[in-house]
């Protein structure tokens, strides 16, 4: 019983440190912004979770969680003559329980539960247009706005779907992903099907309102990360990812770090496609995608991972704003941190597969319902740990000034 509590234990920071935010759309640049007649805009997002574990995993029983975005944008060309200039400020808020005590996953169950409940700034960047095809921000950011992100998983709520678990796994708090950003430098170009971008981003993160802070010692190193894609019809892009300063092993029970220190890297490789109709369009809207990521395996648990899924929009005629998402995912454990399991625990398996199907649809505007079913497959490759199924149901409640 003592081992089952403290693996519960360890393993719910694991799948809160592994939550990311659903992926956020491509950004565009700072010159792109449509003008409006008011240079800022505010705008408000509210999610509720309730999240629970009806068979299997470490218990049954239900959480409730929710997590609040307040965000505010300006044009600094409209509002001060800045010519190209933007400016972003973004609070989060989180609150409530922490389902993953209950299923037990390596990789999470909700991409809104966090470890710690706080008020913080989440992003505070300013963006600069250098020309018409290059962008430069900097300051507090999260790197999967813009890295490791494709907009077709953005309605799957399991952490996997953001950020892939081989990455999110490492760094000194987790790299700059939900809920802990850090001080970063991105430099971006564009054309019209093709992108590059490259961040320089602290390999601590902590902003303001987390316990220790905004880092700005740098005595971390910095996490460099680039990425390049083509996006004629649809998205093909690769990306890697390196710390500057050697990282400390991790071996079980969840994520325990050791003396030894290794070199972080990682590649990544992301592809979407329409299958049905266009984005843009009225009509269905079918869109695949597929996402790869390999690692060094040493300074996270996992020697890399998959994830590819559907996305259907607008599959009732009569329901313009509803969607319907299935997902599929597994993280490999490495070798070097199945090894590292303690000699009385019991031996760990190669793997975690998690499927996902969710629903959203609009009930009056502005405010929408999910109901989510999760089936986690030998969670955290734990053979003591029964397969997992996991229900939720998530209400979004959204406003906008604009």
């Amino acid at each position: 019983m003592t081992n089952m509590m403290r693996k519960a234990a360890m393993l719910s920071m694991a799948g809160a440190i592994f939550a990311a935010p659903a992926p956020a759309p491509a950004p565009a640049l700072a010159q792109d912004a449509e003008p409006t007649g008011n240079p800022f805009a505010i705008k408000a997002l509210y999610k509720a979770d309730v999240m629970g574990v009806a068979d299997g995993g470490i218990a049954r029983g239900a959480r409730f969680l929710d997590n609040i975005d307040v965000i505010a944008d300006a044009d600094l060309d409209a509002a001060l003559r800045w010519k190209r200039a933007t400016a972003h400020l973004s609070l989060l808020n989180n609150l409530g329980g922490k389902p993953n005590d209950l299923a037990g996953s390596i990789q999470g169950i909700d991409n809104i539960e966090v470890a710690d409940r706080r008020l913080k700034i989440y992003e505070a960047w300013l963006e600069q247009g250098l020309g018409e095809h290059v962008t430069v921000k900097t300051g507090l950011y999260d790197v999967n706005s813009e890295f490791y992100q494709n907009d077709a998983a953005g309605l799957l709520i399991s952490p996997m779907f953001g950020v892939g678990s081989e990455l999110a796994a490492t760094g000194t708090n987790g790299p700059a992903i939900f809920p802990s950003t850090a001080l970063a430098v991105r430099l971006r170009a564009t054309t019209e099907t093709m992108y590059g971008a490259v961040a320089v981003v602290n390999a601590k993160a902590g902003t303001i309102g987390d316990e220790d802070g905004v880092d700005l010692s740098g005595r971390a190193g910095a996490l460099l990360i680039a990425e390049a894609g083509w996006t004629g019809r649809g998205k093909l892009a690769v990306g890697a990812w390196r710390y500057t300063r050697r990282q400390p092993g991790v071996v079980p029970p969840g994520i325990t770090q050791t003396d030894e220190t290794h070199f972080s890297h990682g590649v990544y490789l992301l592809a979407e496609q329409d299958l049905i109709g266009t984005a843009d369009g009225d009509d269905t809207h079918v869109v695949g995608f597929l996402r790869l990521g390999l690692s060094d395996g040493r300074t996270t648990p996992f020697r890399g991972g998959w994830q590819s899924g559907v996305l259907w929009e607008r599959p009732f005629d009569a329901r313009p704003e509803s969607a319907l998402s299935f997902g599929a995912g597994n993280g490999a454990l490495s070798r070097y941190y199945r090894i590292g399991n303690p000699s009385e625990l019991p031996a760990l398996g190669g793997s975690e597969t998690i499927f996902e199907l969710t629903y959203s649809d609009e009930i009056v505007k502005g405010i929408s319902v999910q109901p989510d079913i999760q089936y986690v497959m030998n969670p955290s490759a734990d053979s003591t740990v029964d397969d997992a199924l996991v229900l939720g149901m998530r209400l979004t409640i959204g406003w906008s000034s604009h």
